[in-house]
């Protein structure tokens, strides 16, 4: 139950457990204990926070488990936390539902060759679609992170859909599409980040992907028209594929990736002659780079950020405050959407 000076008020139900703790956040997070009544009931009020939106758990005598009581759940390749919305005090927050015209969520599965698997993405398609049917319009692939699916940008946590709508709706963004790819090869975390899984990735996308979206939807033809970003996991297959592709992509961003912060991360050897200043900066008309500053990858992205200036390569970097969480890749977003795109 969520306050009016925003606390908030957790209850589980256990009669015969020993001990209830709330463990609220995703990151930095400290269990907090819940105090049982003469019923059963374990309850607990946490002081008053920020409108935001807030994942959590129980432990249950050590045991985690999900609030069976709160249908809003995140999940991926699991089930993971239970999620609560604290709205906004003046005005709703920039990822927060709001009295605007919405976009549309469309599943598609296919039969893929690359991976020769069943597989799937999501694609958004702007409110404009529709209401302007000879309306062409710009794409942009949103890769998640790792232990995600093609749902999670959507989801209660990501909410990639909503910042979406209220950016076109105060015309700070363009209209655009977005494809959301499934960007795990065989359900395991790392699949997704070998060379040999992003190969195959990266072919799924450019051959299977992208000409069914292209012959499905209204699109518009170009480089100029087609981005490329995502968060951790994504953010280094966006990274990689953008600039690998920079006949497709004159766009491209990445949030938190540790493939780019890690200690062993040769870009020479990944990218081979086109991270150079002479290649990226007359071809890419935006380079993303984002960490949150409590992220343990923040590090290796002020070396990679140091690497890049080193080449004379072009890109903006941004630091939100926060650790590898949905609330720092949320704000990654909505920055990154209000200039992909912008003539």
């Amino acid at each position: 139950m969520v306050h009016s000076d925003h606390s908030i008020t957790f209850r589980f139900k256990a009669r015969a457990a020993r001990a209830v703790n709330l463990l609220f956040g995703e990151w930095d997070i400290k269990p907090q204990g819940l105090t049982r009544d003469t019923a059963g009931i374990w309850s607990i009020t946490i002081p008053p926070v920020s409108p935001d939106v807030y994942s959590y758990l129980f432990t249950i005598d050590g045991v985690a488990v999900p609030d069976m009581n709160n249908p809003v759940i995140k999940t991926g390749t699991q089930l993971y936390q239970s999620v609560v919305e604290v709205p906004g005090s003046d005005r709703p927050r920039f990822d927060e539902v709001q009295n605007v015209s919405h976009g549309s969520l469309i599943s598609h599965q296919f039969q893929s060759a690359s991976l020769r698997r069943t597989r799937k993405y999501v694609v958004y398609l702007p409110p404009q679609y529709f209401a302007e049917p000879k309306r062409r319009f710009p794409v942009l692939v949103l890769r998640h992170g790792g232990g995600d699916d093609e749902t999670s940008w959507t989801q209660a946590a990501g909410k990639a859909d909503v910042i979406l709508d209220n950016l076109i709706a105060r015309k700070k963004a363009v209209p655009m599409i977005v494809v959301m790819p499934n960007g795990l090869v065989d359900g395991t975390w790392a699949s997704g980040s070998t060379p040999e899984g992003m190969q195959l990735l990266e072919q799924e996308m450019l051959k299977e992907i992208l000409p069914a979206v292209e012959q499905t939807y209204r699109t518009l033809p170009g480089r100029e028209n087609h981005a490329i970003t995502g968060l951790s996991m994504g953010g280094g297959q966006a990274f990689v594929m953008g600039l690998r592709n920079l006949n497709r992509f004159a766009w491209v961003g990445e949030f938190s990736a540790g493939l780019l912060s890690d200690k062993d991360f040769q870009m020479d050897a990944l990218l081979p002659r086109i991270v150079s200043s002479s290649n990226l900066n007359p071809q890419l008309r935006l380079f993303w780079i984002g960490c949150g500053t409590a992220d343990p990858r923040y590090p290796g992205h002020l070396v990679l950020a140091d690497q890049l200036r080193k080449k004379g390569v072009k890109f903006e970097f941004h630091d939100d405050p926060g650790g590898h969480e949905w609330k720092v890749w949320r704000l990654q977003l909505d920055g990154f959407l209000q200039k992909v795109f912008q003539q």
